[in-house]
């Protein structure tokens, strides 16, 4: 009699485990960009004619994006318009207008990314980060995540907290490779985060997972040597330009 006691109470543990898990829904991020720093960081002569616009440009661009997921794709787009967003347009907040459809099954990926007037059309392999896991938790949208810290173009640091709650290895922009969805990420030398402010429940369409085929068809590698000769005269800013689209 014990040992059917004991069987049921560990079968019930793992059917209450099991439910705690989040397999499909869609997450709202709230996508931050520090416009003061981004001002700080402008040379003299920009920062003088950046004054007669200072009143115009809030201290931090905000914009919405949704993540639509199942455990074997997501989708990345833009979500709710913002009261915090720039309306000078040079002032924007940069890579508003990306869309990424990631299959998380075959490990591809495929983006809609708007260069100034160019849009391509990004296809590859979704990219891998050596992440670093730490033992640092906090709790964002009702879900317990971990810190993990990562890095890009061998100098970019990336910071994320991921759940293992939802098991959809994905998240913002083409940021994913983690145990689980990833629900804030940072990326302090863009002095950009971006952090989820409600989960829904909700089984997506499949019409949610469509992206645009127009554009410039173009994968990762050959993007960046286009987006290197386009910025080779822009000094000290063509790397950061480079970065905020290779997101």
């Amino acid at each position: 009699m014990k040992k059917i006691i004991l069987i049921s109470t560990i079968l019930l543990a793992a059917l209450k485990s099991d439910a705690q898990f989040t397999m499909q829904g869609k997450i709202e991020y709230e996508k931050k960009v520090n416009m003061q720093r981004v001002l700080d960081n402008l040379d003299d002569e920009q920062k003088r004619w950046m004054e007669n616009f200072k009143s115009q440009i809030p201290k931090f661009a905000i914009t919405y994006f949704d993540l639509y997921f199942t455990p074997s794709k997501t989708i990345y787009k833009p979500g709710r318009e913002s009261d915090n967003q720039p309306k000078l347009w040079f002032a924007q907040s940069p890579a508003s207008e990306n869309i990424v459809l990631t299959d998380l099954k075959a490990g591809n990926v495929k983006a809609s990314k708007q260069v100034f007037e160019q849009k391509f059309l990004v296809e590859d392999s979704m990219r891998k980060l050596d992440w670093k896991i730490t033992d640092e938790i906090r709790t964002i949208s009702n879900y317990k995540c971990r810190k993990a810290v990562g890095k890009m173009f061998d100098s970019v640091y990336v910071v994320a907290f991921y759940t293992e709650d939802i098991i959809a290895s994905s998240g913002p922009e083409m940021f994913s490779g983690l145990p689980g969805m990833i629900m804030e990420l940072a990326i302090p030398r863009l002095n950009t985060t971006w952090i989820a402010t409600k989960v829904e429940l909700v089984a997506p369409k499949e019409t949610d997972f469509t992206i645009s085929e127009k554009g410039k068809k173009t994968n990762q590698k050959d993007l960046e040597k286009t987006l290197r000769d386009s910025f080779k005269d822009w000094g000290k800013y063509a790397d950061k330009n480079i970065w905020w689209t290779m997101i």
